[in-house]
């Protein structure tokens, strides 16, 4: 009876997915229920396998786990009201929880896969195709119940709505939240927008992190954790006091008159500034907001939660597919010029594990700062350009944001 009414609860949920995915449950010999889901829906932020044993030891793992029964996997697949646990009840068994947008590759891949494989965290990968980021938790070794698959379109303010939603649902607390994810598109001439008309470029790598951030503060004050961190990935591009932030073009948000315009390239400029429109000044500009959003966040925050935000420049990742939309003689000679002259070259590896750093190490729990690294490997507060470190432009960035994602 039992079985009947798990399978056909199950069979419900399935009929609720979209016909783009799809799904299989097996019940083995054991009475125990495996399932496979390939497409991103609702319905894949919700694990059927949980681990039930695993070491406190830094980066130590104890595989053994197990999958939840019928009766536990019945009350999943039945509709139910989302709620939250107390913390108390939350925290007890569970890893401590992490979402990294952009997961799929590059740095924030690297950094999942250091802190899914040290058996202490699950890693909730926040990305835009389901399947590419299933593949490459699968090829770099992520232990597959320290790790949970989600939809995310950065580029969409309803898919990030929907995001947090399915987030919920999932009944996991939140711990630290990594905006990683980023779009660069250096050769373009045009510019392309967002579902909602915005500049691409900031639109993915400034306004939807902003309304992630937002809308998930609440569920970092819910946690018990003891060092709950919201960290915004910066750039060394987008801070005129370096070598690289003067390269041409060179970030500027001027007076942010495109921004308060709503950057749709009709009635205004898709450009921050202003100005005429240059893909690879639209990252900059974008860099320079996701700075400016971090220490923003600090001072109205920081002290009322002791949430922990930060920004970190991890090294030139000179191989990350971030350069993708660069011309090719761009990808052939830039990873031997970071790694011979300049000298500045890191490894998506190492890069991953500062950003893993900055998630979890307790040296590194200094609100308000931007990390980078020394030649000697060490962490230390760097220091941010004039504009990238404005307190009144960041209030205005702020306030013109919350505008744009509809939070005023």
């Amino acid at each position: 009876m039992a079985a009947t009414a798990a399978a056909a609860a199950m069979s419900m949920r399935i009929a609720a997915l979209p016909s783009s995915s799809t799904a299989a449950f097996q019940e083995n010999s054991s009475g125990m229920w495996s399932s496979s889901i390939v497409k991103a829906s609702p319905f894949l932020g919700v694990r059927l396998c949980e681990p039930k044993h695993f070491s406190s030891q830094s980066f130590s793992f104890n595989p053994k786990a197990k999958c939840i029964t019928k009766p536990q996997l019945q009350a999943i697949a039945a509709p139910v009201e989302t709620k939250r646990a107390a913390p108390e009840a939350r925290r007890a068994g569970l890893k401590s929880s992490v979402i990294i947008t952009g997961a799929s590759s590059g740095l924030g891949l690297a950094a999942a896969k250091v802190l899914a494989q040290s058996g202490e965290w699950h890693v909730i990968m926040a990305c835009r195709d389901f399947l590419k980021a299933e593949k490459a938790a699968m090829a770099v070794g992520m232990p597959r119940e320290n790790y949970t698959v989600m939809h995310l379109d950065l580029a969409s303010l309803e898919s990030v709505r929907q995001f947090v939603e399915n987030f919920r649902r999932s009944g996991r607390p939140l711990d630290v939240l990594v905006c990683n994810a980023a779009v660069y598109f250096p050769t373009a001439k045009e510019p392309t927008f967002s579902a909602e008309g915005f500049e691409l470029s900031v639109a993915t790598n400034h306004l939807g992190h902003f309304l992630l951030a937002r809308l998930l503060l609440d569920d970092l004050k819910a946690s018990d954790h003891s060092a709950r961190r919201l960290i915004i990935v910066g750039s060394i591009t987008g801070n005129t006091n370096t070598l690289a932030g003067n390269i041409p073009p060179k970030a500027n948000l001027g007076d942010l008159r495109g921004l308060s315009a709503a950057l749709n390239g009709v009635q205004s400029s898709p450009m921050i500034d202003g100005g005429q429109f240059d893909g690879a000044k639209a990252y900059k500009d974008s860099k320079v907001c996701n700075m400016l959003t971090m220490q923003e966040f600090h001072r109205r925050f920081h002290e009322k939660t002791g949430i922990t935000f930060a920004s970190l420049y991890p090294g030139c990742i000179a191989t990350t597919g971030l350069f993708r939309e660069h011309i090719p003689l761009f990808r052939t000679l830039f990873p031997p010029f970071q790694k011979y002259i300049t000298k500045g070259f890191v490894s998506e590896d190492d890069a991953g594990k500062r950003l893993a750093q900055v998630v979890s190490d307790p040296y590194l729990s200094k609100s308000g700062v931007y990390w980078s690294w020394n030649k000697d490997l060490n962490s230390f507060e760097n220091q941010l350009s004039e504009e990238a470190s404005d307190p009144e432009k960041a209030k205005r960035v702020w306030e013109l944001s919350e505008k744009l994602v509809g939070l005023a």
